[in-house]
Order: structure tokens, then C-alpha cells, then sequence
């Protein structure tokens, strides 16, 4: 690894404030690799022996259970995924996979908790990562439970437009049947949920998004903070 992809890590807000010598404890068995798109990196029940970081590209962590299979989140640069496990030294309760070519760094997680036993403001940090990822589940499923396709597609493109700096036009970063997988729908499902958002200003060509009425849109997905908002 080079100099530049250690400053990387430890600028990440989970590294960034520990102590100096407990971070060079914890990257000296680090390493990176890169890896071609649909490539497995960890498997579903599998021994969490690393955590992941991902520098550069896109991961996709899915589940499967009775030959169905679900897409739970993406993963973008800087940020690692599966902290929890490797935490508690438990099987991968997700499975991940490359969906672009990407750049992966690997921490051992015996080192990760060791360091985590001594340093106490890397274990705050790591509390704190690990209660947004808990609200960040809590908020999908209420999403889920609460509200009908049509609404969870139309707060997805909301959020969407602001990531895009509320232009009212953007591209899809995630391909049609992932998404569909993440909103929890049927692709054709989703094909239909686009359609009946059409009355309201949305038009959608391909990866391509054009929201021509904003304000009617809101008025259907009616985004709340407690379910939309990733800081709240």
C-alpha cells in the first residue's frame, strides 16, 4: 500500500481521531487489492476475517435465503461495510460483490479488535458508525412498511436529485434491476411504479431522470426526516 492510501483510511471520521501508533497496529497487516466487477468479495455466513474499505468503484451487499436473493445496499468510496461482524468476530450476515471495477482495502479483524480493546476513541468511533448503520436499517424498514411502491420510488429520485445538487436532472448510478431489488419490488413492478409517475413531472429514459414538477412530486412521497434524512 502506498503512503497516499494510508492517509486515505485514516481520514476516514471511523479512524481518524485514534491514537497514531494503535492506527499503525491496525494497517500493518492491511493490503489492498483490485478487483473486476462481479467478483464476490465475502460471502453470506462466511467468518468475518477482514474488514473492507472501499477506495475506489462500487460494491453491492445483497442476501439470499430459499434461491431468492436481494440487494441490501451499495457501498461507495470512502466507506467501509460489514463493520459489525468483524466487531463481533460473527458470520457475514450479507454477502458482497463488485458491481464496477473496484479498489478494496482489507483490515484483518483481529486487529481490528485489538485495537478497539485499547483505543478508546477508535471504539467510540466505532460505536458511532455502528448506531447510524442501526438508524440507517431502521429508516429502510420503515420505508419499506409504511409506504407503497410508487412513494418509495418517488422519496428514492428525491434524494437522487439532491445527491445531483437538485438540477432535476441526473442519471441512475444504480441499474434498473438492483434497484428494483433495493425499493423491494419486482423489476416489473418498477416499470410500472415509473409509469404512474409520470402525472407528476418524472420522466425516466433509460439511466436518465428528468423531474420537470418537483413540488407535485413531494406532494405524493411526502419525504419525512425520520425515515429520509441520513443525519437526522
Amino acid at each position: 500500500m502506498k503512503d497516499t492510501d494510508f492517509q486515505e483510511i485514516k481520514d476516514l471520521p471511523l479512524f481518524h481521531n485514534m491514537d497514531n501508533s494503535n492506527f499503525d497496529t491496525l494497517i500493518r497487516g492491511a493490503y489492498i487489492q483490485n478487483f473486476p466487477t462481479q467478483v464476490e468479495l465475502i460471502t453470506e455466513g462466511e467468518a468475518s476475517n477482514f474488514l473492507h474499505i472501499v477506495a475506489s468503484g462500487c460494491v453491492e451487499l445483497f442476501a439470499s435465503w430459499n434461491e431468492r436473493e436481494t440487494s441490501m445496499a451499495t457501498v461507495r468510496p470512502m466507506s467501509t461495510f460489514i463493520l459489525a461482524a468483524t466487531i463481533k468476530d460473527a458470520p457475514y450476515l450479507m454477502s458482497a460483490r463488485t458491481m464496477e471495477k473496484s479498489r478494496v482495502v482489507l483490515l484483518p479483524s483481529q486487529d481490528v479488535r485489538k485495537v478497539f480493546d485499547k483505543d478508546n476513541i477508535f471504539a467510540r468511533s466505532v460505536v458511532t458508525e455502528l448506531a447510524q448503520c442501526y438508524r440507517t436499517v431502521v429508516k429502510n424498514s420503515k420505508g419499506l412498511k409504511l409506504r407503497t411502491s410508487i412513494e418509495r420510488l418517488a422519496n428514492y429520485l428525491i434524494k437522487q436529485n439532491i445527491y445531483a445538487g437538485e438540477t432535476g436532472e441526473f442519471d441512475l448510478k444504480t441499474e434498473k434491476r438492483l434497484l428494483a431489488s433495493y425499493l423491494g419490488m419486482t423489476p416489473e413492478n418498477l416499470s410500472r411504479a415509473i409509469k404512474a409517475l409520470q402525472p407528476y413531472g418524472v420522466k425516466i429514459s433509460g439511466a436518465h431522470v428528468i423531474i420537470t414538477d418537483m413540488n407535485d412530486l413531494e406532494s405524493l412521497a411526502k419525504p419525512t426526516p425520520s425515515i429520509d434524512d441520513p443525519d437526522h
